[in-house]
């Protein structure tokens, strides 16, 4: 290490810095140490820039330094070169993410968009204790709604239900078949507790399943009910935080159904 130049040496630091850092924001978020707002949006979507745009710089200073300087050492080149190459591919998937975001507005999701499945009331509380996002009316444009406001004019007169059917149109209710709702309900409940779900509560009387959904690294908490109908099931999932979801409540309703689906012999 004593060789190497004094702006390698920051570059290399600057790189080993910036994993911990973003995931340092993430866990802390989790924890509970700061708000989800504070590890998402401040820390990662804004300090996340500036520490890439950082490295990014350091690396370009350090590339040229290599190059003017003679002799020219490679492993201050190469690392000169990673210093960009590694700030620039994480620049890009925060892009992507807001791609992502824009493409999915909306954090609740079900196959019923007439009628969406109902939470009981024990899920309810907890959505109200921790502050969640209220449910959404599905038939309501986007403008009537209080967290949408400022929404592009071409998606603010669209409604829940518009959005779902035509982002998500692939989702629909899992016909029952053969399958009795007693099963239905067995079945739902085990596909829940395979994806990871916690505080599964399935109640046969109501015709109802609920689970709670957690991501890995922040930890946002997604609530997740099925209906079991006399002839099919119905799904929906909702983000208890954020406004969009990036499409995970979609792609956790496509899962559920198909292992619920498998369970009890249906497509």
């Amino acid at each position: 290490m004593k060789n190497i130049p004094w702006h390698t040496k920051l570059v290399l630091a600057l790189l080993v810095f910036l994993p911990v850092y973003f995931v340092i924001a993430a866990l802390g978020t989790k924890i509970g140490l700061w708000s989800w707002q504070m590890g998402l949006i401040t820390l990662t979507a804004g300090g996340g820039v500036i520490v890439l745009g950082v490295t990014a710089v350091a690396a370009l200073i350090s590339l040229i330094i290599g190059f003017v300087k003679k002799p020219r050492r490679k492993f201050v080149i190469g690392a000169g070169v990673l210093g960009l190459l590694i700030p620039g591919a994480m620049f890009g998937s925060l892009a992507s993410t807001g791609g992502t975001a824009a493409a999915n507005p909306i954090h609740d999701v079900a196959t019923d968009t007439a009628d969406p499945p109902n939470f009981s009331a024990e899920t309810m509380t907890a959505r109200i204790e921790s502050e969640s996002n209220p449910l959404s009316d599905y038939q309501l444009p986007l403008r009537d709604i209080e967290m949408y406001a400022g929404s592009p004019p071409e998606l603010a007169i669209k409604s829940h239900a518009q959005i779902i059917n035509d982002t998500y149109a692939e989702l629909s209710p899992l016909p029952l078949g053969g399958a009795s709702k007693s099963d239905a309900v067995a079945a739902v409940a085990a596909a829940m507790g395979n994806m990871g779900m916690s505080d599964i509560r399935p109640d046969a009387e109501a015709g109802r399943v609920e689970g709670v959904a957690e991501t890995f690294w922040f930890g946002f908490q997604d609530d997740v009910v099925a209906r079991i109908g006399d002839a099919e099931i119905d799904f929906r999932s909702v983000s208890r935080v954020g406004q969009s979801d990036l499409g995970a409540n979609a792609a956790r309703i496509t899962e559920l159904r198909e292992r619920v689906a498998e369970q009890i012999g249906q497509r």
